[in-house]
């Protein structure tokens, strides 16, 4: 079976790649990434001599490369990450977010269509649906709660999660989409939430909060996250969408208080900052129909997650210092460029 991950360069998409190695010694995995800012190619520097595996720079947004890679592997499955995904970013420059996200993920199925792949699976989040109140605990995000959107970034994922739906019913391409809630592990781009704490505690920096900090997420381990794609890359039900959480709901300020608890740092680190415009209050998943439909529930807690990353953070510190330094971007030019 030949599987293309798109933006498998990035936090999710690389561990993605790491989980269906493991898991699958006589698949083939293709990882398409254009490596902008958040693409990092050190993260799959282990996998350069695997004979299962193989790396290529390209755009989602470029037709004529996406047809000629298509062409070449003959794909059964597409497992489609690559997206903009900063909602900060795309408050800023929502053009670039629309073009991607949306243009991008049309272009993917054109291919996908055109060369009969198993099964499209698009990526989604479920920053679609909104936010919820914070002093409702009982309501959660189903598959039938209505869609809308707070930022370009939201707005952009919910465009292409419908242009998927609707090739799925015009064309019949086989379809599926995951709406998952905020993911954190090894290989976070250290600009989002959890891994910008760590780091900035380490170094004993200030660590900003938005507003007051009681904006709540629902905390889901990403190997939680990639094993429940690879369900339903396999065993999803076609046209279905499948919303996976992690049960770990956690305000920013709760998640800041436990890392600077665990990296044995001071609260005087903390500094609220002014929000950001649009500010979601709360994000809180049901995941029970794929727990029911295909078995899957998530198997980490926040409470050990959240020492698991920390402390793979601290192992690997090379990493998001060079990220942070902006010198993991020379890694593509001195092993593919300049050869």
């Amino acid at each position: 079976m030949k599987v293309l991950v798109t933006g498998g360069a990035g936090f999710i998409g690389s561990n993605f790649i790491f989980h269906m190695l493991r898991s699958y010694s006589n698949y083939r995995v293709v990882c398409l990434d254009l490596l902008t800012y958040a693409g990092n190619l050190t993260t799959l520097a282990s996998l350069e001599k695997n004979p299962n595996f193989r790396f290529v720079k390209g755009d989602i947004t470029n037709r004529e490369l996406i047809f000629e890679l298509f062409r070449e592997e003959q794909f059964d499955f597409v497992v489609n990450f690559a997206a903009e995904s900063h909602v900060d970013r795309s408050i800023e420059n929502p053009g670039v977010f629309l073009t991607t996200n949306i243009i991008g993920t049309q272009i993917l199925m054109d291919a996908s269509k055109y060369y009969g792949v198993k099964r499209f699976h698009q990526v989604s989040t479920d920053e679609v649906y909104g936010d919820l109140p914070l002093n409702r605990p009982d309501l959660l995000f189903t598959e039938k709660t209505p869609i809308h959107t707070s930022s370009p970034y939201s707005a952009s994922k919910a465009a292409a999660d419908l242009l998927v739906q609707a090739y799925g019913r015009t064309y019949q391409l086989p379809i599926t989409i995951s709406r998952c809630s905020n993911n954190y592990g090894p290989y976070h781009f250290p600009e989002k939430l959890i891994p910008l704490i760590i780091s900035r505690a380490l170094n004993n920096s200030k660590v900003p909060v938005y507003g007051d900090g009681s904006n709540v997420r629902d905390w889901l381990y990403v190997e939680d996250h990639c094993k429940a794609i690879d369900i339903i890359l396999h065993h999803g039900e076609n046209g279905e969408v499948y919303n996976v959480g992690g049960n770990n709901e956690k305000s920013n300020l709760e998640v800041v208080k436990i890392i600077l608890n665990e990296l044995e740092k001071s609260e005087s680190l903390i500094e609220f900052v002014k929000d950001r415009a649009g500010h979601d209050l709360r994000y809180a998943i049901d995941s029970t129909k794929i727990k029911n439909d295909l078995g899957w529930q998530p198997e980490e807690l926040f409470e050990t997650g959240i020492k698991k990353t920390i402390q793979w953070y601290l192992d690997n510190r090379k990493w998001w210092e060079l990220i942070i330094s902006g010198d993991y971007k020379q890694y593509y030019e001195n092993m593919y460029q300049n050869k």
